[in-house]
């Protein structure tokens, strides 16, 4: 059975322009053609992401980020309030920075990997398997 996989904005932000790790992130989209094994993001962490795609490219970069979430598995989990409050308690309890929170209280709900490129988040490497970009 294939773990879920959970991205925070690094991991999508490495994919679509081709940062270190990106090989990793389109390896991890190729092996999950199956609607039942999506990639998950949170809608904070997608968040970020459409606002760092837009800075790097103004013009075309929400057009991006749409284009690529209709043609992959990638879905978009709301930020419900048990979400909400699990990022709360890591944010509390590891002083990860709010975006972060959200991206590994998905994971350890999910009982998912964890793909990112910030090293921030090795304070939580033992509550949840990360899988690091850089």
């Amino acid at each position: 059975m294939v773990k879920p996989a959970v991205l925070d904005a690094s991991a999508l932000i490495a994919l679509l322009f081709d940062e270190p790790g990106a090989r990793a992130v389109e390896d991890l989209f190729s092996r999950r053609p199956a609607a039942s094994r999506p990639v998950l993001i949170t809608a904070v962490n997608w968040a970020e992401a459409v606002y760092r795609t837009q800075r790097k490219r103004p013009r075309e970069g929400g057009g991006i980020l749409r284009r690529f979430v209709d043609a992959t598995p990638l879905q978009i989990v709301a930020a419900d309030r048990g979400l909400a409050e699990a990022a709360a308690r890591l944010k509390q309890g590891y002083g990860l920075a709010l975006c972060d929170a959200f991206a590994a209280a998905l994971a350890q709900v999910r009982a998912a990997q964890l793909y990112t490129a910030h090293r921030d988040f090795a304070a939580i490497s033992k509550l949840l398997p990360i899988y690091w970009l850089r």
